[in-house]
């Protein structure tokens, strides 16, 4: 049976013999087994003998085995140097990383932010943290009568807002340091957290419980929740909350209402691949206090 007859309906230039004596051009046929190939390994068997391959596919060893000397040319397997079995190369990693580059973060985050302003009748934020402040990039508003002022593209100061202090309490201890020693603490209400070490606090709190509550901390009246979203790498990249009068969201219902923000900020980091990253399940397992977000002291002048 001869599966991997070269392509002859376009001429071709003869390519040096590798020592593995590669051979790129093969019909459509040979791209679907290869693509079986790599799709017989699995979370529970990410190592596989030849043999175990070409029964799996039922192919001959032979044939078998001249696929996965072309995938490992390629980078799209490699053998394990102790065991010998084949499993999946590097190559791709890399080509997942340009699948995850391409998922948007503001064309994936819309859905989310319109079913969690369905779910609480709200206005729903995505921000990021740039420059030490929380830079809200989308804003879906809710039909409600009483609404929060909030501006797309706008920077807000990451202490003082719940999608910040979302960004602050997820990011590493050089940025919070940076911000927090670094730059003025504005007061903009008599809620605002401007002292130091009472911040280092309620960021260890936030980042404990998974959300953040801005009480009236930016606008008097105002009330908002976040959490955080992350990418496939498994960091935070970006916060998303709600917000809306203190009549509304109420001290009995914020803990509710945390629930749903957190389900959507789950879904929305699951959508940008968040799910295959095992930094995510690790680092949500450690402890934390506010011990992590002490200052080691004023940063070196530039």
């Amino acid at each position: 049976m001869q599966d991997m007859t070269p392509i002859t309906d376009q001429p071709t230039t003869p390519t040096p013999q590798s020592p593995d004596h590669f051979q790129p051009q093969y019909r459509i046929q040979a791209i679907e087994r290869a693509a079986a190939i790599l799709g017989a390994f699995t979370a529970d068997e990410p190592e596989l003998r030849l043999s175990d391959l070409a029964e799996r596919l039922g192919l001959h060893k032979a044939t078998t085995h001249r696929f996965l000397v072309n995938l490992e040319h390629l980078g799209f397997v490699e053998r394990a140097p102790r065991s010998g079995k084949y499993r999946l190369g590097w190559r791709l990693f890399e080509l997942g990383g340009l699948v995850s580059q391409r998922l948007d973060l503001w064309d994936e985050s819309l859905p989310f932010l319109e079913e969690l302003v369905r779910n609480t009748g709200e206005t729903g934020h995505l921000a990021v943290l740039e420059g030490g402040q929380a830079v809200y990039i989308e804003r879906v508003e809710t039909r409600r009568a009483l609404r929060l002022p909030s501006a797309v593209r706008r920077g807000y100061p990451a202490h003082a807002t719940n999608l910040g202090k979302v960004l602050l309490a997820f990011a590493s201890a050089d940025v919070v340091d940076e911000i927090l020693l670094t730059r003025e603490l504005a007061v903009f209400t008599p809620n605002t957290i401007t002292n130091v070490e009472q911040l280092r606090v309620e960021l260890a709190s936030i980042w404990e419980r998974g959300y953040s509550v801005d009480n009236e901390e930016y606008d008097e009246g105002l009330r908002c929740i976040g959490a955080p979203v992350r990418d496939s790498s498994g960091h935070v990249v970006a916060a998303i909350g709600i917000g809306g009068p203190v009549t509304r969201i109420t001290p009995a219902r914020t803990e509710d209402l945390a629930r749903v923000v957190i389900a959507a900020a789950h879904g929305l980091s699951l959508r940008l691949g968040a799910g295959h990253a095992p930094v995510w399940a690790s680092a949500d397992a450690r402890p934390r206090d506010a011990s992590q977000f002490v200052s080691r002291g004023p940063l070196p002048s530039r």
